[in-house]
């Protein structure tokens, strides 16, 4: 594909993506096939940016993402499940404010319980996964 296929952004976006910011003087680059390019350049100028502009945005807003909202809710998920499935194999009836304090606990505590196991998949053996 060569550039002529891929159209420029118009002056508006260009002016308006230097409004504002330090000079930038490094690249980041990244190698993608034709059909991915469209698909970045698509995905920029649904937002009113540049191709360049946007592919900062996102790669940065992704390089200070401390948790993965999906696995984090997943943990919660598998917290909650094993609070209340350990007393009722026990035989031990919950209450509603059994069940309330559950998922109060789980409401505070799945961040950090999410990113202790993120940390144990991250230090794990190739042999441990």
């Amino acid at each position: 594909m060569n550039s002529a296929n891929v159209s420029k952004p118009t002056l508006d976006i260009r002016l308006a993506r230097s409004t504002g910011r330090s000079g930038r003087d490094r690249m980041a680059n990244a190698r993608v096939t034709a059909r991915e390019q469209r698909e970045l350049h698509e995905a920029a100028r649904a937002q009113g940016k540049s191709l360049s502009e946007w592919a900062r945005d996102v790669l940065l807003r992704e390089a200070r993402r401390s948790e993965d909202p999906l696995f984090t809710e997943l943990i919660a998920t598998r917290m909650l499940l094993l609070n209340l499935l350990k007393p009722l194999a026990m035989g031990q009836v919950i209450t509603s404010e059994d069940f309330s304090r559950i998922s109060a606990t789980v409401r505070s505590d799945k961040r950090k319980v999410a990113q202790e196991i993120q940390q144990q998949y991250i230090n794990a053996s190739p042999k441990e996964l």
